[in-house]
């Protein structure tokens, strides 16, 4: 059984327990399908509130957490033909911010790891979220672009 639209507040700790589990299942599952296949089949924000209720629950019942748990690893083993990158200044980003606190939370890691008082003028440059899809369609509308100008 799932249960998959309970409310966290309303789960027992079975119910945690076995939800915990589904969620690890299908996160791994979109991990191998977005890292190691580039063929993700849900959107940023289904795969974002996956992990969001995975911790919620996590959070609730600390005593469940999963050794697979998907809040203990980060993605998944990457294609061979993905070169590494190394970046000049290190990108740190806001995760996964769904409202104000989240930006305050932000902005207190970023002064804490620049060591800023509270004072200091700090600016920052967003760009909206574009998925692998998009950039799979922007790559494809380019390369049909550049051919034409050959």
């Amino acid at each position: 059984m799932s249960f998959a639209n309970k409310p966290v507040e309303a789960l027992d700790a079975a119910e945690a327990e076995a939800e915990l589990a589904r969620l690890a299942a299908e996160i791994a599952e979109h991990d191998r399908r977005y890292h190691s296949e580039d063929a993700p089949v849900i959107s940023d924000a289904e795969y974002d509130a996956l992990r969001v209720r995975n911790l919620a629950i996590e959070a609730r019942f600390p005593e469940h957490v999963r050794a697979d748990s998907p809040s203990r690893r980060v993605g998944s083993t990457v294609q061979d033909k993905f070169g590494k990158v190394r970046h000049v200044v290190p990108m740190l980003s806001l995760e996964n911010a769904f409202g104000d606190g989240d930006v305050d939370d932000f902005v207190a890691r970023v002064r804490r790891f620049l060591k800023l008082d509270d004072g200091a003028t700090l600016a920052f440059t967003a760009e909206p979220p574009t998925s692998r899809i998009g950039w799979r369609e922007i790559r494809r509308t380019f390369s049909k672009c550049a051919a034409k100008s050959i």
